[in-house]
């Protein structure tokens, strides 16, 4: 369109990261096309050009954010609106690839030019066109799949703090997963947890069926606030239009809000509670509502870290993310907490598509845990313990160690078995104070007929 060849060269402030454009009044048509969100060329003196999106529109006055920072560019240079938000390439041959903050490729492969484009901007699904959470997936990570399982169209996090784990163990469930197609963003990444995540999923024989899409540490920071949005946009169409089963993996959902923290200031936005924006809810909501299990198609799964800052669960972003979400994972210590992690959706999958025994397992093992905390408080205390807390206090050492570890890996049937094999070395069947029938035909028995003890 011709309004998008006319360049504007009336630039009247540059702070930070944002430019301020005044639109030649003369333009009155270009001022109607160009919309909140839209991408706009900045090319300096030298002929060097630079991307940047609309982020204010204040009458003739509009404020462009610079992806690539402001350095460099002066007040003489041009602005050309494209009259198009972001898009993202979106075609079979991205699997496998890994594209930076922008899309485009960062793995030295073709750029994809000649592949189709998908605006990454849409609102969320119609509820009337999502069907009821009702699939599982699996993760062979027993603290999920027995405990709070993953279910198709779920949002859940990872509640952490920092120095834990917390990439490894997501790497890992995107590796054993089985999901169609794994979507990986990271937001804020060292090189050093990038490389990991990209050699784990290349080891593992899964890249071919992996995109990433990665915001570095070192890359500019509005780049991050446009990692979720791509990586969503494009799981959204495999699920829509291919019927994938799509896993959407994100790390670390608090660098995506502690950037969006630092755009909102420089705007001089008026901040909220710590310092970040008001509508701190509201944008996380946008994103985390991507996830759902579509009539007739595929799904979308979101899986998170939020890391909590100074261990505190009450800190902003975590904070808001569980009002968002369907419950959430505990990591500490390098395991899961049984106690502290959720999944709301869980009673849709137990006993339903997995084995009759999984409720009563799963409800058992967490009665006989918490027990087993309270003997060893009570060890702590120099109480003295009877026989029934010794076989606590080796329920519990037993339960840590086989299912807890977040480097234990077991498929659902397997650690179902094991847990009934924990069961039987430490307790008798009448401590268990479960179903009759399910006792007899799982409980181990010994070659003379009486349980393992």
């Amino acid at each position: 369109m011709i309004e998008h060849m006319i360049r504007h060269y009336n630039i009247l402030s540059i702070v930070g990261n944002i430019i301020t454009v005044h639109v030649d009044s003369h333009s009155a048509q270009q001022e109607i096309t160009t919309r909140f969100g839209d991408l706009a060329q900045i090319e300096d003196g030298n002929g060097a050009q630079s991307l940047a999106q609309v982020i204010k529109i204040d009458g003739s006055k509009v404020s462009l954010q610079v992806f690539s920072g402001t350095r460099g560019i002066s007040t003489a240079a041009s602005v050309r609106f494209l009259g198009h938000a972001l898009q993202v390439t979106y075609s079979d041959n991205i699997l496998g690839r890994i594209f930076n903050g922008i899309g485009e490729p960062m793995d030295g492969g073709s750029d994809l030019q000649p592949d189709p484009k998908v605006t990454i901007t849409g609102a969320s699904v119609n509820p009337m066109k999502r069907v009821l959470a009702s699939k599982m997936i699996r993760t062979q990570v027993p603290m999920i799949d027995v405990f709070n399982c993953l279910v198709e169209s779920q949002k859940i996090p990872i509640f952490s703090i920092a120095g834990e784990p917390y990439n490894a163990f997501l790497a890992r469930v995107g590796i054993q997963a089985d999901a169609d197609i794994v979507v990986f963003a990271g937001l804020g990444l060292i090189f050093d947890d990038f490389y990991y995540f990209r050699s784990q999923f290349e080891k593992a024989g899964v890249f071919a069926r992996t995109v990433m899409y990665c915001n570095l540490a070192s890359d500019p920071i509005v780049e991050r606030l446009l990692v979720p949005d791509m990586a969503l946009a494009v799981a959204e169409r495999f699920a829509v239009e291919e019927g994938k089963r799509v896993l959407v993996l994100m790390t670390d959902m608090t660098a995506y809000a502690d950037a969006m923290k630092e755009v909102g200031i420089s705007m001089e936005h008026v901040p909220s509670n710590r310092g970040y924006m008001g509508d701190l809810y509201s944008q996380l909501a946008k994103r985390y509502e991507k996830a759902c299990d579509y009539k007739g198609a595929g799904s979308v799964t979101i899986l998170t870290v939020t890391t909590m800052p100074g261990n505190d669960v009450t800190h902003p972003v975590p904070d808001n993310t569980g009002y968002i979400t369907e419950g959430q994972f505990y990591l500490h210590d390098g395991m899961l907490d049984p106690f502290g992690s959720l999944s709301r959706l869980k009673q849709h999958v137990i006993g339903k598509v997995t084995r009759e025994d999984h409720a009563q397992i799963m409800n058992t093992m967490i009665r006989f845990y918490a027990a087993a905390n309270d003997a060893e408080q009570k060890q702590a205390m120099a109480f003295d313990l009877s026989d029934y807390d010794q076989k606590l206090l080796k329920f519990g050492k037993l339960f840590r160690t086989r299912f807890m570890d977040i480097n234990v890996a077991l498929p659902l049937e397997d650690a179902l078995d094991l847990s009934w094999q924990t069961l039987a070395e430490c307790f008798s069947e009448n401590e268990l104070l479960m179903k009759q029938a399910l006792i007899d035909k799982y409980f181990p028995k010994a070659s003379h007929g009486q349980a393992i003890v």
